[in-house]
C-alpha cells in the first residue's frame, strides 16, 4: 500500500515536472551564455570580440527572443570600444540588437537530458535599424529537466551593409589608420536556457 501510494506520487511529480517544462517560459541565462563575433583588420589579422550582456527568452509557444546590450561590446581594449559604441553602432540611436526565432519546442522537451538535436532555422536580426534573415544551423542539447543550451553549428556570416554600418567601419578604418576592415562578420552563440 505505502509502495503503490509513493510510485503515484513519484509518477505525478514526474509529470507535473514536464507539464511546467512544455508550458514554462525559458530565459536566458546570461552569465553562462556568449555572443561573440570575428572582426578581420589589414585583410590577415582576425580577433574574438564579444557582447557581455545578453537578454532573452522562449515563450511556451516557441518564439526566441535575444537582446544584446550593445554599449557591452568588449575587445579587450578601452578605446577600440569606445569608438564602436559611438562610431559603429551609434548606441545613443540603436542601443540594441534583437535576435529572433521560431522553435519547435516539442521535440527538444521531449529529448532526456544530454541528448542533443541539430535544428535549422530561419533567425531574424534586428540590428542599427535594419533587418535581416538568415538561415541557422544550430545544436540543442538538453542539459537537465530545468536547462537547454543551443549552440550555433557554423557561425552566422554578417555583413555590415545589410545593416547600414559599412559607413561607421569606414570611420573606425580611417580613425585607426589601417587599410582595411572586412564588411563580412562571423557571429557565433552559446545560448543557455532555464524554465521558470
Amino acid at each position: 500500500m505505502f509502495t503503490r501510494s509513493l510510485c503515484k506520487n513519484l509518477a505525478f511529480v514526474l509529470l507535473a515536472g514536464t507539464t511546467l517544462s512544455a508550458q514554462a517560459n525559458w530565459y536566458l541565462d546570461g552569465e553562462s551564455s556568449r555572443l561573440s563575433f570575428i572582426s578581420t583588420k589589414n585583410t590577415h589579422i582576425s580577433e574574438v570580440q564579444r557582447f557581455l550582456v545578453l537578454h532573452g527568452k522562449v515563450d511556451p509557444k516557441g518564439l526566441a527572443e535575444v537582446e544584446v546590450e550593445l554599449e557591452s561590446v568588449n575587445s579587450g581594449i578601452p578605446l577600440r570600444d569606445e569608438r564602436m559604441r559611438k562610431d559603429l553602432f551609434e548606441i545613443q540611436t540603436f542601443p540594441n540588437a534583437l535576435i529572433t526565432a521560431q522553435i519547435d519546442l516539442r521535440p527538444i522537451n521531449d529529448l532526456a537530458p544530454g541528448a542533443q538535436l541539430e535544428l535549422r532555422l530561419p533567425v531574424t536580426v534586428n540590428l542599427h535599424g535594419k533587418t535581416h534573415q538568415y538561415n541557422a544551423e544550430l545544436l540543442a542539447t538538453r542539459l537537465d529537466d530545468r536547462r537547454f543550451q543551443v549552440v550555433t553549428l557554423e557561425p552566422l556570416v554578417i555583413n555590415a551593409e545589410d545593416f547600414d554600418l559599412a559607413p561607421g567601419l569606414e570611420r573606425l578604418r580611417n580613425v585607426a589608420g589601417l587599410s582595411a576592415i572586412s564588411l563580412s562578420v562571423p557571429v557565433g552563440a552559446v545560448l543557455i536556457f532555464t524554465a521558470r
